[in-house]
Formats: structure tokens, sequence, C-alpha cells
């Protein structure tokens, strides 16, 4: 853990989704103590909201049972409002997207282009099409070519079953598609492509603003490699207990796993004791 001094008050909490506020796979739904959790965050006077690499869409079914009213998308790409009107959509350029839809199929991994509302695959029958069904609510729409979609794409991902393997591309990609776009990975099964300034940590900042909170009164919580932009913006950095060693030693506190309540219970403990 940092070690840094804790705000002494909070406003806003900035979730993760995935590994964070829903429980582990194969159920990903919201346990009913997170949601009464946050219930009594609002209640104290702190605002809350949620973030993903999902696209909007796939975030309905949690954004819902917590009354969230504005949240992110793709990694903070797409901010939008709870019908899902954008209020900020960031598209990843598309020189960009193109180069990265070739390197990837290029090392053999399966490429889906999410854009227009709607997930775009080549093979429906691919590692983790179904995987990712479940997870977001909705089916692929097969093509045999993205076509013009992949000029107003909100993510790209490379899935793969072969880790080793996307941890390569993830290193190569981003030198070939230097500052033009970002290249992470979400899960060690898929890395996300999206504009270049978009990350979580973009998305903490445009959601504070639009809550009307200084990023000094901000607490986030995650579990993975790509919710460390988001620790480096907010005041008060909380990972999961099922959180990498890499990642809980660069929070400020550590709470029990996403199979324990862990956001309820850093609520409890750590949040509503700094509410307004």
């Amino acid at each position: 853990m940092t070690g840094r001094a804790l705000p002494k008050r909070i406003s806003l909490l900035v979730s993760d989704v995935d590994g964070t506020i829903v429980t582990p796979s194969p159920n990903k739904h919201v346990a009913p103590a997170t949601i009464e959790a946050v219930a009594q965050l609002r209640a104290a006077g702190i605002a809350f909201s949620i973030v993903s690499s999902r696209p909007p869409r796939g975030m309905l079914s949690v954004a819902g049972p917590l009354g969230v009213d504005r949240f992110a998308g793709f990694n903070g790409s797409s901010i939008v409002a709870a019908d899902l009107t954008p209020i900020e959509q960031h598209f990843v350029p598309e020189a960009a997207a193109r180069l990265a839809v070739d390197e990837l199929r290029k090392a053999g991994v399966d490429v889906w282009v999410f854009a227009d509302g709607e997930w775009f695959v080549t093979d429906i029958d691919g590692p983790y099409v179904a995987h990712e069904v479940h997870t977001v609510g909705f089916e692929p729409i097969a093509v045999t070519d993205f076509g013009d979609h992949i000029a107003r794409a909100g993510k790209i991902v490379g899935s793969s079953k072969d880790p080793e393997l996307l941890i390569r591309c993830e290193v190569e990609l981003q030198q070939l598609l230097g500052t033009s776009a970002s290249a992470k990975r979400s899960q060690t099964y898929y890395l996300d492509i999206t504009h270049p300034s978009a990350d979580k940590g973009y998305a903490v900042k445009a959601l504070a603003s639009h809550f009307g909170v200084p990023l000094d009164e901000v607490a986030v919580v995650g579990d993975m490699v790509n919710d460390l932009p988001m620790f480096s913006v907010g005041a008060l950095a909380i990972a999961m207990g099922n959180a990498s060693d890499e990642v809980k030693a660069l929070a400020d506190y550590v709470t029990t796993s996403n199979a324990e309540d862990g956001v309820a219970h850093a609520i409890d403990a750590v949040l509503l004791p700094r509410a307004p």
C-alpha cells in the first residue's frame, strides 16, 4: 500500500465493475449487501458511479440495481446517462483502429469491434464470445468485414486463450500505435484498444466534473492493472482483495474480495467515516 495520508472528506466513489462491484464468474451480479451499501453512501452525501471496459449497453445490468444515473464504458471512452444518451464519446482514431485489427489478426488473436451501439465479430464461435454474451447481456453481430463501423469504434478487443500471447501483443501493439491509441489488457484474456486519452483515469476526472466534485474528494476502487490510471487520479485508491500484488501495492487501502462484498466492506470501513 502507498502509505500516503488519506483524505478527510470523500464526496464521490467511482468503482470498476468486473472483479469489483459484481460477484465473481459465472454469476457476475450485484450482491444485495453492495446495493444496500451504495444506498447508505448516497444517504451520507457521497455520489456514486461506475467505470468499465464493458460497452455502456453491457453495464445496464449493474447501473440499474445501483441507481447510477451517469457512468463510463469502454475504459472511459464513452460517458453516458442512465438511458445511454451520450455525454461524451471518444472513438479510436480510424487509422489506429485499422492497424490494431490487422496486427491482432496477424498474431492469431480473435478480434471484436464495438461500434454504433453494437458488437461485431467475424467468428461467432470464437474464444470468449459466449462468455462475453453472458457478461454484457446482448448478442454480437456476425460480419465478414467490419466495414465503416471501424471508423466509429468505441473499443476494439483482441481475445485469446493464450495470456502470454496477449502480453506480447500488448507491448508490441502499443509500440506500433504510439500515442494514437491505447492498448491495455482488461482481463488476462482481453486486450482493449481505445482512444489514447480516454482511460479510466480520464473517466474519473470526467465523472468528477459532471458530479461537481473536486478530485481531492474522489475515491476509486478496482482490481486490475487497467484500473491503475484511476488510482493515480483519485485521492483515495482502494484495491480489491482479489487484485494482484501489483495493484494492491499502489492502493491506499485493500478491502476484501468481490466474493466477500469487498466494495460494501470498504464503504462501511473507509468511506462512510469520510462523508461530507
